[in-house]
């Protein structure tokens, strides 16, 4: 097996978790192609070290730049270099795992190219999941899931017939302030928010995970890549995070996948499906260090996030966009200090209750409610300078 990869979102944490399994795979893998934004310097050392044919970078000044230093390189930028990334002509597997609603458009391109999408980017199924599993159908084309609970489920149904699922079981740690009361969260701050206890991930993940909006996201991320009901998809407290999601089937079954909590193993198996190698620096892991694995039910008023992520998927339309949208720009007005924790929920709330849904919708639709919202909810923060309550 020799795979040629492009990857979308290289100095993330998913991307540099994915650099870790490529270069100690090189037998395996092939990094023909790129995008990175900002991180300039990473993104000079991933070029020297995998010397790929072609780069996206955020824009034309950047291209120019690096071209100069790298004349063997092609170098493209913006949503072209997206583009060009995700349907480079080489390539086997596209990994995308850039963060956000940019993933749409060249997660798209890259399966109507024909590439098989390794899905790192929840919002491309939030926000457009009824065209991507259809492109994917029509294509035939294979998303394998590399979200470490997607990755979970996928794994468990393995050799299995999905009409004898009875739920799909996603596990949640709870975050960074699980144990906190509502009335508690009103003084935590960015860094308390950045101390997840089980995961090392970036900035805006990890607030989502305190707040459940990450969950609220799988669950409607789950619903499009297994094609269950909404009321057949379960969200449980698991603390430990050992349990990564289980499947339970019509006869009662239960099937689990365990094991660290290490981004590398769900990236190497969609990588590699449907073989499985070792993991090299594999990280240590004994299950008889756990005497006792926790489950326990989710508080829907404790975490109101994640209620609201249910009703969202269940209306369709627009509305996963718009939960979506907002819950981006209110994280980062949080991580830039700008509003307060609970903010967020407030403005996500807010904008929900409020839309209006069109008839007719179409993708070129979705992305443009996607963009309007964005503005509103800015617009919004701007001229309140809102701290919640």
């Amino acid at each position: 097996m020799h795979k040629k990869i492009s990857l979308l979102g290289a100095t993330g944490s998913i991307g540099t978790s994915a650099l870790d399994v490529l270069r100690n795979n090189l037998d395996k893998f092939e990094l023909l192609a790129f995008s990175f934004y900002s991180n300039i310097e990473l993104g000079k050392e991933i070029i020297e070290e995998f010397c790929p044919k072609l780069v996206g970078v955020k824009n034309q000044e950047m291209a120019a730049s690096l071209h100069l230093l790298y004349p063997h390189t092609i170098f493209k930028a913006g949503m072209d270099g997206l583009l060009a990334v995700a349907t480079f002509s080489e390539v086997d597997v596209v990994l995308t795992a850039v963060m956000g609603s940019i993933g749409v458009l060249p997660t798209l391109a890259a399966i109507k190219s024909g590439k098989d999408i390794a899905l790192a980017n929840k919002e491309t199924l939030v926000m457009a999941g009824q065209w991507i599993m259809q492109a994917a159908k029509e294509n035939h084309v294979k998303i394998l899931p590399v979200d470490s609970e997607h990755s979970a489920i996928f794994q468990a149904l393995q050799g299995q017939n999905s009409r004898n699922i009875r739920e799909l079981m996603i596990t949640a740690s709870g975050g960074s302030f699980r144990d906190l009361t509502r009335r508690e969260l009103t003084k935590v701050t960015l860094q308390d928010a950045l101390q997840h206890p089980n995961w090392s991930m970036g900035k805006k993940i990890t607030v989502d995970s305190s707040t459940m909006v990450n969950k609220g996201l799988e669950v409607i991320e789950a619903h499009w890549l297994f094609d269950v009901d909404y009321d057949n998809i379960k969200v449980v407290l698991h603390r430990e995070s050992i349990v990564h999601s289980m499947v339970v089937f019509v006869d009662g079954a239960y099937l689990a996948q365990l094991g660290a909590s290490d981004m590398r193993e769900p990236i190497q198996y969609a990588l590699t499906y449907p073989n499985r190698y070792p993991l090299v620096n594999e990280k240590e892991f004994d299950l008889m260090q756990f005497h006792t694995l926790h489950f326990e039910d989710i508080d829907e008023k404790r975490f109101p996030m994640l209620k609201l992520a249910y009703k969202v998927g269940r209306l369709g339309g627009s509305f996963p966009t718009v939960y979506n949208a907002v819950n981006e720009v209110a994280v980062n007005a949080f991580i830039a200090g700008s509003i307060d924790y609970l903010a967020i929920e407030y403005l996500i709330e807010k904008f929900v209750l409020e839309h209006q849904e069109l008839e007719n919708l179409t993708l070129e639709k979705i992305i443009k409610i996607d963009q309007e919202t964005r503005m509103k909810a800015q617009s919004w923060l701007d001229k309140n300078q809102f701290v919640g309550n």
